[in-house]
């Protein structure tokens, strides 16, 4: 990639100079390089110059003159650059012979990040009590990206989808079926699980005697043997089956289920806790809020969270009445994740290419990895960080550093969006929770249902993609394409608009592209239209240089681990194409300037096709 020969070359003179003035090279020096809004800046531009100018005691301007006659001869970059200019207060702007990178260029791109790495992928994840809502939709769709970025960049991937079938929500639903009853008709079983689950939290309030169900029924859940625990059981695989079936209309799939009532049953928590035992930071609690408690400290000594903090259980891996924490039942889940507890789950076929650990099952090799990903909302930061806490209790520094949380906003709803499902806005707040307890949410089957709807009725032609898949898309883009961090306030008619920065856009550009090609027929291409691009008009030479910027801007994403990134980059590519193909005759073009623009077209629909395979959108012909 042009970018990283660029780096590399900037990095060696930056080295070379430092030696040459007998400086040592600083600890804060970062050597990157840039992508100029303005044509007239280049096709990469670097700060390096400004960054030495205080260690060198020269001015940018000197030092940047200096990189590049330095530069414009060194034997990685002569026959990738065009030119080098200079530019105050000290820039340096590398211009791409683009007639080279077309040649050296192969598409789509490889980029092995993997170095033979096995990455397991955990998302989804969802309470089995309780039909999935678009919170928990855009977790999956986040894990599942970042599986396909991975496997793209040579990664090694198995994705997990950890069933919590033993926690307090599940008690919750199986205590509203036997205490609650609903009059309404229900399609799913999950729609019903839905408002029993409400129906017995509201019940809680009334009649808190019923708590004390709960925890029978906890109890039950993990020892396993009851008939509640076989209720328990019931209801959590026909709402995890129908979790699955709603992932699958987005693309969405899984290696395994690991089912946590098998991580306590088969021993794995136990193998744990003697390990843990031998440690300093894990002991039982003797006097206090937390007596009779197993608790894991802190290794930096921040055993002392705040009585008041919302995190001050979380450290508690086993209360006083000996139940487990979920916590608890996690760290058992990473030692095994990266193959540290010598003993493994045995599985069976749940679904199509789905195992499920099941204690009469065969084995496989799953788990054992080398990197573990866990997408989980920003929510669970100190959890997670609890895990990564007792890898390191218990000496296995490697694998917690590769240990990697990917956080994301919640999903919450807008003034008007709440206002339609019934709740009270008159506080004026901004947006609005999403909450199962209260029974108030956007059911992913229903909205996709009405995206479905509404995309169907603005269709003059039914030809091409479904409406079915087009609706299913633009849900997956909408929840992809936000920056992780940001909270998205889900609003129904904003998140049903296909123009814009939409995934009906981009499947539109690229079925645009593929009527152009067709149109032009393979054989009246000529590659001679390649051997000198150093006149491109503006239009063709910004579509080409975004055409370049994919390898790179992918290599970006999957370091950090950003889907949003891939997002901004398609959005931007597409709109460039369809700018270029308005300004430029592309079909009736005459000579070596046709050959370019449909060589362009093409580019441009293999890299999208590149794109949207890893975003899980599809790449359809005609609309």
């Amino acid at each position: 990639m042009v970018h990283e020969q660029i780096i590399s070359a900037i990095e060696e003179t930056a080295q070379n100079l430092l030696q040459e003035a007998s400086t040592a090279k600083p600890e804060q020096l970062k050597i990157a390089v840039e992508h100029p809004v303005s044509l007239a800046h280049g096709d990469y531009s670097s700060n390096i110059a400004m960054q030495l100018a205080k260690v060198l005691k020269q001015s940018p301007l000197h030092i940047a003159n200096e990189f590049k006659q330095r530069l414009l001869n060194h034997p990685s970059l002569t026959a990738a650059l065009a030119g080098i200019e200079v530019a105050p207060p000290g820039f340096l702007n590398f211009y791409v012979n683009w007639s080279w990178w077309a040649e050296q260029s192969v598409q789509p791109a490889v980029i092995n990040l993997s170095a033979n790495r096995k990455v397991l992928v955990e998302h989804t994840s969802i309470n089995p009590n309780k039909s999935a809502h678009i919170g928990h939709l855009r977790n999956s769709c986040v894990g599942d990206t970042i599986a396909r970025m991975l496997r793209r960049t040579g990664y090694q991937v198995e994705v997990h989808n950890y069933i919590d079938d033993l926690g307090n929500q599940l008690a919750d639903t199986v205590v509203g079926i036997l205490q609650t009853k609903q009059a309404l008709p229900h399609e799913r079983f999950g729609d019903f699980c839905w408002d029993t689950y409400a129906s017995i939290n509201k019940a809680y309030k009334e009649k808190p005697e019923l708590l004390i169900e709960r925890t029978k029924v906890l109890t039950e859940l993990e020892e396993g043997h009851s008939n509640t625990a076989r209720l328990g059981l019931l209801v959590a695989e026909r709402i995890v089956r129908e979790h699955i079936e709603d992932m699958r209309q987005f693309g969405i799939a899984y290696d395994v289920l690991v089912w946590e009532s098998r991580i306590v049953r088969e021993g794995f928590w136990t193998r744990a806790f003697e390990l843990l035992q031998a440690t300093q930071l894990f002991h039982q609690e003797t006097e206090g809020k937390l007596q009779g408690c197993w608790v894991l400290k802190h290794s930096e000594g921040k055993d002392e969270v705040e009585e008041q903090s919302e995190f001050h259980a979380d450290k508690v891996l086993v209360r006083s009445n000996g139940i487990l924490t979920y916590t608890a039942k996690d760290i058992a889940y990473h030692l095994w994740k990266f193959g540290l507890l010598q003993q493994d789950f045995r599985y069976k076929k749940f679904a199509d290419r789905l195992w499920t650990t099941h204690s009469s099952g065969v084995k496989k090799k799953i788990g054992h990895a080398d990197i573990v990903i866990n997408v989980i909302d920003q929510r669970q930061e100190y959890p997670q960080a609890m895990v990564k806490e007792a890898l390191l209790a218990l000496g296995y520094r490697k694998q917690a550093e590769q240990l990697r949380h990917v956080s994301y906003g919640v999903v919450s709803l807008s003034p008007e969006t709440a206002k339609g499902l019934g709740i009270d806005i008159s506080d004026g707040k901004h947006a609005y929770a999403m909450s199962g307890r209260q029974g108030i949410g956007i059911k992913i089957a229903e909205f996709l249902e009405k995206m479905e709807q509404m995309i169907a009725a603005s269709r003059s032609k039914k030809s091409g993609l479904s409406s079915h898949a087009i609706a299913a898309a633009s849900i997956r883009y909408y929840l992809l394409r936000f920056h992780l961090q940001t909270e998205i306030v889900f609003d129904l008619e904003q998140a049903m608009e296909v123009t814009g920065n939409t995934g009906v856009y981009l499947m539109y550009s690229y079925a645009r592209s593929s009527r152009i090609l067709k149109n032009a027929g393979e054989s009246s291409f000529n590659s001679a239209c390649l051997q000198d691009l150093s006149a491109l008009q503006p239009q063709e030479h910004s579509f080409l240089r975004q055409l370049a910027y994919w390898p790179e801007t992918l290599q970006s994403a999957v370091i950090e681990l950003s889907p949003n990134q891939l997002c901004t980059y398609v959005y931007e590519l597409s709109t460039i194409f369809n700018h270029f193909y308005a300004t430029c005759t592309v079909l009736k073009a005459e000579g070596q300037t046709k050959d370019l623009r449909i060589w362009l077209t093409g580019r441009y629909k293999n890299t999208m096709k590149d794109a949207l395979d890893i975003l899980g959108l599809p790449t359809p012909n005609r609309m």
